[in-house]
């Protein structure tokens, strides 16, 4: 039986090359050979592999049935008898996908246009996504029993006009959301966004956004939830969208774990010189805590070295500690023009929202979060593995989403399919 870690290095799947999308097709196929779903992979798959075969004098065997079955020696195969299928859109490194596993689902169709994002996903699932979903065909996507997407916040169109849902969303990346669902018409549905979406535009894009989907006849269930509450030391408030074709009595998950902080989540071992704060940075932690008082909780420091006209020139730059032990510092020393500059966690605390650029830091250890524990704070087990490189693989989890939340969510879900 051949193993997936053997073909992948055959084909050279971790250099991609100009072959993502025929890696998509072959890789899909290789997932779904033996259900119906193949039939929109099939052909593009034969047809690449039988190019690999003539150039590259690739196996002996003259076809890809001699591959099937596929040992998949990856991180996270697919269950064995799942329970439901799913598609993954945005799918980023495959937080959805995780979760919907867990649950024993399997997907059958992923798109992510990011190619370093891709490898991270590939490695980990053995699937290589399609890439930009608005040059995909829905009729190349399976049926499926829910879509998952964590898709961005994009302003709408407001002409002023009697302007139909498709008008108003056209150009979005939330158009392909539409186009998809009303095409292949999935039991369910789970969407998560950004906690500001709630008011983004004054509320109008959400508006838009549950108006469009309660044209297509789905019933709505949504709620913005927060990491902490389940079990992460992360203070990451998003929001979830559960869509149902039928009248369920949804219920989003209770609480299960509200008291975690870093410290659970620290090596303690790790040590490295690429995580430790600058000598600027810790000079003036330091600073704080020998001229901190209970008289004098907040700390200014030296701005002389601020141009005079400058936020910080002007207003001057203070720090304070909070009561849950984090330290802040900030430009202003009144409400009306504090500014937060930079932001320090303790062990005994949660870190704030992981994004993209940012990764949290510790005062008390003076060093910024490791990649193993950055994808500790989203909930992504130690044995997922990034590929690429750290500043890539901090982007890729400030991107994704919190594992054991939409793990939950996920479970609620199936209930009722």
């Amino acid at each position: 039986m051949t193993t997936y870690s053997t073909l992948r290095e055959r084909l050279k799947v971790e250099n991609l090359n100009g072959n993502a999308e025929d890696l998509a097709f072959f890789t899909h196929y290789l997932h779904n050979h033996e259900n119906g779903v193949s039939k929109s992979y099939k052909e593009r798959a034969i047809k690449f592999y039988k190019s690999l075969e003539e150039t590259d004098n690739l196996v002996e065997e003259p076809g890809i049935q001699y591959l099937l079955p596929i040992k998949w020696d990856v991180n996270f195969p697919n269950p064995e008898n799942p329970k439901f299928s799913f598609i993954d859109l945005f799918a980023g490194i495959g937080g959805f996908r995780l979760a919907a596993q867990y649950n024993q689902g399997k997907c059958v169709f992923s798109s992510e246009w990011d190619k370093f994002a891709q490898k991270s996903y590939e490695y980990n699932f053995g699937e290589v996504p399609f890439g930009d979903i608005t040059k995909i065909d829905s009729n190349l996507i399976p049926n499926h029993d829910i879509l998952f997407a964590g898709f961005p916040c994009q302003p709408f169109s407001y002409s002023g006009r009697n302007e139909g849902f498709k008008d108003k969303t056209r150009g979005t990346l939330f158009f392909d959301i539409l186009r998809i669902l009303e095409n292949k018409k999935p039991k369910m549905f789970l969407l998560e966004n950004v906690k500001g979406l709630k008011s983004h535009n004054k509320g109008k894009t959400l508006k838009t956004i549950l108006d469009s989907l309660e044209n297509l006849g789905y019933k709505l269930h949504w709620k913005i939830l927060k990491s902490t509450d389940y079990g992460l030391p992360q203070k990451r408030e998003r929001w979830y969208c559960v869509g149902s074709l039928e009248n369920i009595d949804f219920q989003f998950p209770t609480k299960t774990k509200t008291n975690t902080t870093l410290r659970e989540i620290i090596d303690t071992e790790e040590d490295s010189d690429a995580l430790r704060l600058t000598d600027f940075e810790m000079k003036r932690i330091k600073y704080h805590f020998k001229n901190v008082s209970e008289n004098n909780q907040r700390v200014q420091h030296d701005s002389s070295k601020y141009e005079p006209l400058t936020k910080k020139g002007k207003h001057g730059v203070f720090s304070f500690q909070k009561g849950d032990g984090s330290l802040r510092f900030h430009v202003g020393d009144s409400a009306k023009t504090q500014i937060q500059e930079a932001f320090y966690c303790t062990l005994d605390s949660y870190a704030p929202t992981i994004i993209a650029n940012r990764v949290p830091k510790l005062w008390d250890i003076g060093r910024k979060l490791s990649v193993l524990e950055a994808q500790r704070l989203q909930g992504f087990p130690d044995k997922f593995e990034f590929p690429v490189s750290d500043n890539q693989a901090y982007k890729q989890l400030g991107n994704s989403i919190s594992v054991p939340v939409v793990e939950l969510i996920i479970k609620e879900m199936t209930k009722y399919l």
